[in-house]
């Protein structure tokens, strides 16, 4: 026998059944009492037997209706839990996703790649671009403000994040043009050892110590000429002659505006720019950014 019955004939008998009361069961669904009586008749018409035992006092689950009520039960269970699922589908759907940023991810053209392939994927999506000062090294991470950021690793308590490496630059030193290394084409990371540097803020953490190359100074700290937090303050310290700086080759623009240039350096490892998301953050809308980002880098689907 094949049988077309609807939720709402389920609801209807799962609050009779456990309400034992028409009244208090139409109450309950905020419908009448005789409409419920009707679809209920319907129900048991359809199926073919009762499923109530009715007098004049009292109400009570038949056998076909004590056999049918766990069912019903587990039914509108998971279409409950169906409902929960697809209202979150299609809020992600139209969601924003927003992504944080320090440095502009300008590289070969990145942002626009990312951006057609995720479209592709989801066209229903808004992306908002966020820039973040570098007093926070997670571009918006870490205080949940960004649902996933362009940072350069390493990122601080790095267990709480995943990352893809989107780009790899070799490391380069700004100085003042007039500075006593500024002739030379490439310039040893030792003849630099006792330069005044320029830094991050201290609670920029692993990140303040690798663009002072603290690995390889041999246990020798870092001269510290000033502080700065933004390419404009490194700018105004280089030319005051304040101090060098490490910098990965694709931010040099930033910083060779006059009076100001780059020479590459041999002894320290490249720099990694880095898409990067909470490792806890699984929504399907994110992953999703991140695939469009592996398509558009040719990036393993591993952490790198």
């Amino acid at each position: 026998m094949v049988m077309d019955v609807h939720g709402r004939d389920l609801r209807y008998f799962a609050a009779v059944a456990e309400e034992l009361h028409f009244t208090r069961a139409a109450e309950r669904l905020y419908v009448s009492q005789p409409a419920l009586s009707k679809q209920i008749r319907m129900l048991e018409k359809q199926i073919g037997a009762a499923l109530f035992e009715r007098d004049r006092r009292d109400v009570r689950l038949s056998a076909v209706g004590a056999a049918l009520l766990p069912h019903a039960r587990n039914i509108l269970a998971e279409w409950e839990s169906a409902q929960e699922t697809i209202a979150r589908a299609v809020a992600d759907e139209a969601a924003v996703l927003v992504v944080g940023m320090s440095t502009s991810p300008g590289r070969g053209g990145l942002l626009p790649a990312i951006r057609s392939r995720f479209t592709a994927i989801r066209p229903e999506t808004r992306i908002t671009l966020r820039h973040i000062t570098w007093h926070d090294t997670t571009a918006g991470l870490a205080e949940g403000t960004c649902d996933a950021a362009f940072v350069w690793l390493p990122l601080p308590d790095p267990d709480r994040y995943r990352w893809r490496v989107v780009a790899e630059e070799p490391r380069l030193v700004a100085m003042p043009d007039g500075h006593r290394l500024a002739d030379r084409d490439t310039i040893d990371f030792a003849d630099l050892l006792d330069e005044p540097f320029l830094a991050l803020p201290d609670h920029a953490g692993p990140l303040r110590d690798y663009w002072l190359a603290t690995d390889a100074r041999d246990g020798r700290p870092a001269r510290i000429g000033a502080e700065v937090a933004s390419t404009e303050e490194t700018y105004e310290a280089l030319v005051a002659n304040l101090g060098v700086v490490l910098l990965a080759a694709g931010n040099a623009p930033l910083i060779t505006l006059g009076g100001v240039v780059t020479r590459p350096v041999r002894g320290i490892s490249p720099s990694r720019f880095a898409l990067a998301w909470r490792a806890d953050d699984n929504r399907a809308i994110l992953r999703d950014y991140v695939r469009a980002c592996e398509l558009a880098t040719g990036t393993a689907p591993q952490q790198v």
